[in-house]
């Protein structure tokens, strides 16, 4: 005979818990491992235009040394070359840049996510990222034939009421000539004439990285400033701007990137001026990327090489950027920085 179990043996067969696997997925582990080397490739690839950068650097290492660092003429009769100038320009035509474009991306992003209808904030972005799209080679073409003209007398009306700032200031201007045509040369191809149409092709990112950063912000927090009785600046100035300072320093930082190595725009515009200086209305300046396109096509193999070099401290400089502006952005995202 076969004996039936007992009631409470029954009951405590019944309350036995299930055993659970922890292990992954075929999809999961398929997607982790195509994640994981595709992100394992960017960074070979990364590395390995480090790496050639750096071995065609040899020869100019060899031939000049640390002095190359230290020198601002880029003379191929003479032997001397440097990309201290070549760097100072490229710092000051996207300083100018940066200084231009993040204020219009921070009023940009601010009116599409607090104040525009949303019917129209759509269009709006798809403009804004349509900006981005448009080839550097028509930027600088606009800069030359349109911008240039009335960004000379800009720059004009600036040095006569800044002109007492070093930075302003156009030795030998004379803002009392009445004959213009000559004088207008004396800013013409300036770093600020350039510096305005890069800052046209940097707005579109920064602003990109602002507006998604504000449209991230509580809405608990949003909800709160508006049921005390504040206003929409006052909900930005308490609640998104606080939160998205984060993004704000993260996109300025990306657009800065950017800036550092716009090459067909600046090329277009800029007149080679390889002296050291920060006055950015006087004609003439020099960036790295456009000297390595200036040049790439005439050097003999010492200045060649001398040219991979520049690229490659241009190279680290503008990784250097962007990796701090991807560090600061990921932190943005969290609400940690958000204070009432």
């Amino acid at each position: 005979m076969t004996t039936a179990p007992a009631a409470g043996e029954a009951a405590a067969g019944a309350d036995t818990p299930r055993r659970l696997h922890h292990g992954h997925s075929a999809a999961d582990r398929a997607f982790r491992g195509g994640a994981r080397g595709a992100g394992l490739l960017v960074l070979a690839l990364m590395a390995g235009i480090g790496l050639f950068m750096l071995s065609e650097s040899g020869i100019a290492l060899d031939e000049f040394g640390l002095a190359f660092f230290t020198e601002n003429e880029w003379d191929m009769e003479t032997g001397e070359l440097g990309v201290t100038a070549l760097l100072l320009g490229t710092v000051t035509v996207a300083a100018v840049a940066i200084a231009i474009a993040v204020p219009f991306a921070l009023a940009t992003a601010l009116y599409i996510t607090e104040y525009a209808p949303l019917r129209s904030r759509r269009t709006l972005i798809a403009l804004v990222d349509l900006m981005a799209a448009v080839p550097s080679v028509v930027y600088g073409l606009v800069g030359l034939i349109v911008l240039q003209p009335v960004l000379v007398d800009v720059a004009r009306w600036i040095h006569d009421f800044f002109g007492w700032i070093a930075v302003l200031d156009v030795p030998g201007a004379n803002p009392d000539t009445t004959l213009w045509n000559n004088e207008a040369n004396r800013y013409t191809s300036s770093a600020f004439i350039a510096g305005v149409v890069v800052s046209l092709m940097v707005l579109p990112i920064v602003a990109s990285v602002m507006r998604e950063v504000f449209s991230q912000a509580p809405a608990g927090e949003r909800e709160s400033a508006l049921a005390l009785g504040g206003t929409t600046w006052g909900v930005i100035r308490s609640v998104v701007l606080p939160f998205g300072k984060g993004g704000i320093i993260g996109g300025t930082m990306l657009g800065l990137g950017r800036a550092l190595g716009e090459t067909i725009a600046v090329a277009l515009i800029i007149v080679p001026a390889f002296d050291l200086k920060v006055r950015i209305l006087e004609n003439g300046t020099i960036t790295i990327a456009a000297q390595i396109i200036n040049r790439f096509g005439e050097s003999s193999p010492v200045q060649l090489s001398a040219l991979m070099l520049a690229g490659f401290v241009l190279f680290v400089f503008t990784l250097v950027v962007n990796t701090l502006a991807a560090m600061v952005v990921a932190r943005s995202r969290s609400g940690a920085a958000t204070e009432i």
